[in-house]
């Protein structure tokens, strides 16, 4: 049945780029829905091929073809009800296979998957150079570690560890910094008043408040964390 599993594979195609490339959603479905429907179709189709192929043969073939295809199409089903759980599970995939890997979108929002420890690691840069971020609403400054100041272009010898902070390992002295340009994905703010922490303080750099003030708004949906800047939402308007 090499017509009706062309018509299939052409199907599973049409799936694939959809869900690759569409952003508008397709006759009131979302692009994930729409690729779901035709990959769906598509499946569908190679098993009915499978199926009377398998009668062409003999009864016997065509029972057991029957019988794989629908249980295919059951486990499909499954996952299809179960979606929300899956995309939780692949969220969480890609926030950890994907380390700080954020995704912008046309309205210039910067969106990361959190990971399976809950976190949301960000990439971003400090004057320039790349690093890391855990975001964290519960610190005051964003706070680097020690051990990232040289790669980050500060030097050692001008920092003053003279302000106290609180860590989940007990109190610790920071050094005051300013950083003249911080950034996450498109979004970038200056003249940042950040800390460094003593080296064996923090195990990663916070994304922490004066940072996220600086926002139009951030928020976590689901497994996503959303930040969007000032700039992008009044030229959205």
């Amino acid at each position: 049945m090499p017509g009706i599993r062309g018509a299939g594979g052409l199907l599973l195609i049409a799936a694939l780029l959809i869900a690759l490339f569409a952003d508008d959603n397709i006759a009131d479905l979302s692009p994930l829905e729409a690729a779901g429907l035709l990959g769906f179709g598509g499946i569908s189709l190679i098993l009915a091929a499978s199926i009377i192929e398998g009668f062409g043969q003999h009864w016997t073939y065509g029972v057991q073809a029957t019988a794989v295809s629908g249980g295919v199409l059951i486990a499909l089903l499954v996952m299809y009800a179960s979606r929300g759980e899956l995309q939780t599970v692949i969220d969480r995939a890609i926030g950890d296979i994907s380390l700080g890997r954020t995704v912008v979108t046309p309205d210039g929002e910067v969106v990361a998957a959190r990971k399976t420890d809950g976190s949301f690691l960000l990439q971003g840069k400090v004057n320039g150079h790349d690093t890391r971020f855990v975001f964290d609403t519960g610190a005051s400054t964003v706070v680097l570690r020690a051990e990232n100041a040289v790669a980050l272009g500060f030097r050692p010898e001008t920092l003053d560890y003279s302000v106290p902070v609180a860590t989940a390992n007990g109190g610790a002295l920071a050094a005051p910094i300013l950083i003249e340009r911080l950034s996450i994905g498109p979004i970038t703010e200056r003249n940042i008043r950040a800390l460094i922490a003593r080296e064996g303080v923090l195990h990663a750099n916070l994304l922490g408040m004066t940072f996220l003030e600086r926002l139009a708004s951030y928020e976590v949906r689901g497994n996503r964390l959303i930040l969007r800047a000032k700039d992008s939402v009044s030229s959205s308007e």
